[in-house]
Order: structure tokens, then sequence, then C-alpha cells
């Protein structure tokens, strides 16, 4: 006996023929009083994926000549790995004579076994290499409020057309999430707009919005065209009930106040919070051009032409560049591209925008 030990737990010697190990293996299995019936013994055939694709290409052909020459083979190695196959199986497949060639009744047999085998083989393969590809699954979207706008349908019909397998999953979040679910890995790609804390992300533009304020109809600024930030430094503001600071600094002006702190009133989640704020007049709010398709009364919107715009933009992590995500960066990119007069549509704010908010406040008055 050989002691065990960390090399040779089973205290086996390291001579021992190997397949003297086998045979006692096998021997054990003939004997094994817990081996059930309903446990099929298999077939120990060495077939190769490629042997059977030539076996199909001489039955169909009834030729070596022409089988080879559809297989790009020398008629002799097609001849030598139909034979090995033969032998493999212990079965002649074809009846050959200098004439013709000719599938036996059980080379008919095996043939249609094997066209449904490697149908299915073929299939399997193709759903596992799509799966590995990423082509296959699900894709979870995040969606900011009023993130990508007129430009996300499109984005999603063009992404369910190249990947109808892919199950899209959105998620919408308030501005409270800035990330739209990126931060908390709750999403693979979302629509965003910048800045905020984009640590560990990456980004492909689709568009950038000057930025506006919201203001009562009644306000002093409420009747003019345009305004700078520095008219606006002194009103209360409403900001995002969002924790990141770079967030909430943009939309507060923080950039123009010289240090100074913005003059809080409330925090908000959702652009419908902001417009019933603004309307009942606790304070002013920054916004974009499309806050002005909410027919909402009592609020109107000017430039501010010393703003910085507003990006829009499609977000994902990085690391986590998987097939989907390349995928739906590169729609989002070419339907951008292909639609040049809808980006302009939302880049530039439209002046009766701003009028049909003022005229639907003074119908409501």
């Amino acid at each position: 006996m050989f002691r065990p030990n960390a090399q040779n737990p089973d205290g086996v010697s390291a001579d021992l023929d190997r397949r003297e190990i086998a045979g006692h293996s096998r021997e054990s299995l003939r004997h094994n009083p817990f081996r059930t019936s309903d446990q099929p013994r298999l077939p120990r055939v060495e077939v190769r994926f490629r042997q059977l694709q030539y076996f199909i290409a001489v039955a169909e052909e009834l030729s070596f000549t022409r089988a080879a020459e559809r297989l790009h083979l020398s008629q002799q190695g097609l001849s030598t790995q139909i034979k090995q196959l033969e032998r493999e199986m212990d079965v002649t497949l074809f009846s050959r004579t200098t004439r013709q060639v000719e599938l036996t009744a059980a080379g008919a047999a095996f043939l249609r076994h094997v066209r449904d085998a490697l149908t299915r083989l073929g299939t399997g393969l193709e759903e596992a290499r799509a799966i590995h590809r990423g082509e296959h699954g699900r894709l979870v979207l995040g969606c900011l409020e009023g993130a990508a706008l007129t430009l996300t349908e499109p984005i999603l019909a063009a992404f369910r057309k190249r990947h109808p397998e892919v199950s899209l999953e959105l998620n919408h979040f308030t501005y409270e999430t800035p990330s739209a679910g990126l931060a908390s890995g709750q999403v693979d790609v979302a629509f965003v707009r910048r800045p905020f804390n984009d640590t560990g992300l990456r980004f492909e533009p689709l568009f950038r919005q000057p930025r506006m304020v919201m203001l009562p109809t009644n306000h002093r600024l409420a009747d003019r065209d345009e305004v700078v930030a520095a008219e606006l430094l002194d009103e209360p503001i409403l900001s995002s009930a969002a924790t990141d600071p770079i967030w909430n600094a943009f939309w507060q002006l923080d950039s123009h106040r010289g240090g100074r702190p913005a003059a809080v009133a409330c925090r908000t989640k959702t652009l419908l919070e902001q417009l019933q704020q603004v309307a009942t007049g606790t304070a002013i709010a920054m916004t974009v051009p499309c806050a002005a398709w909410i027919k909402f009364p009592g609020v109107r919107l000017v430039p501010v032409t010393d703003a910085a715009p507003n990006e829009v933009a499609v977000s994902w992590r990085a690391g986590h560049e998987n097939t989907l995500v390349r995928s739906f960066v590169d729609i989002a990119r070419r339907v951008r591209d292909a639609n040049p007069g809808l980006l302009d549509r939302l880049e530039t704010p439209r002046r009766r925008d701003r009028q049909h908010t003022r005229a639907s406040a003074t119908l409501s008055a």
C-alpha cells in the first residue's frame, strides 16, 4: 500500500498504469448494483462533425468525385474519411463499384437521422454564438425624464429591428437620479442629460439644448424675449431632489454666482412638480425648451443667453461594453446622424412654443 499525502491523496502509485485504473472503473460500472436499466449505454463511436458533413455530401452526390469537388477536398482524402467513419460505426454506408456509388439500407437510414441532427446542431451553434455575442437576452435601458425626447422612438425602433430576439426593457427615472440607473448598475445603457457625476461612465452625445428659465407669467421678466443669468441670481430657485452636487449646481446657475449660495426654495423630482411650483409663484426654475410641450397655465419660458447648454447623450458603464450595448450606441449614433432636421428642432427653441405657453396662461385667467 502507498501512504496518502497532499500530492497523492488516494495512496495510488504514480507508476500505476492509467489503463489499468480505467479498466477497473469500467469493470466496477458493469457490476455496480446501483446502476439502473434506464441509463442507456452510449456507443463508443468517435464520429466528427466534419465526417458527417462529408457523408451527407457523398450521399447527395452519389459520387466521390463530385462530392470532393463540392467540399474542396481531394477524392482520396474524402474516401479515407468515409472509410474511417464506416470503421468507427462498424457499418457499411455505401456500396461502391467502379461505375457507381449507392447508399446501403443502413446508410439511407443513417442519412435521415444525420440530416436532422446536423440541422439541430447548427441551430444550437448559432444560438450559442448569438448568446455569446449578446444578440439574445435582455437590454435594460434607463430613460431620464425628458432625455432623448422625439429621438427616443426612432432609436428604439431601429434597435428592435436589428435585434428582434432581444427583450428591451425601459426603466424611467426622475431628476432625483441623473445617471438614470447607471451609477447603481440597474441599467445597461441610458439616455441622460449632462453634466452630473459621471465617474466610470462613457458617453455618445446626441444633441444639446439651450437652458431656459421657467417664470410665472406675472414675473417682471416674463415679457422679455431673453435674459442673462445675472438677472436671475437674486430669485428664489427650484433645485432637484438629487444628491449629485454637479447636477444641482448646473440647474441652480452656481457657475454664475461667484461662490454665493443659491436661494433654493424647494427641491423637486419631475417637470410637472416644477411647473406647479413656478405657476404658484414659489420660485423660478431652470429648464430646457421641451418643457413648453406641456400645456401648463401660468408659466412662461425665456431663453438664458449666457447659460451653457445642456447635453443629451446615450451613456453606458466603462468595462460593460457588451455587444448589445455597443450595438445600441451605434444605432443611436446612426439615427442621430440621419435626422438633422429633427435635431435642429430639438436644439433650437421655437418662439411660438414660448408664446403658446403664455397664451395658455392668458386664457386660463
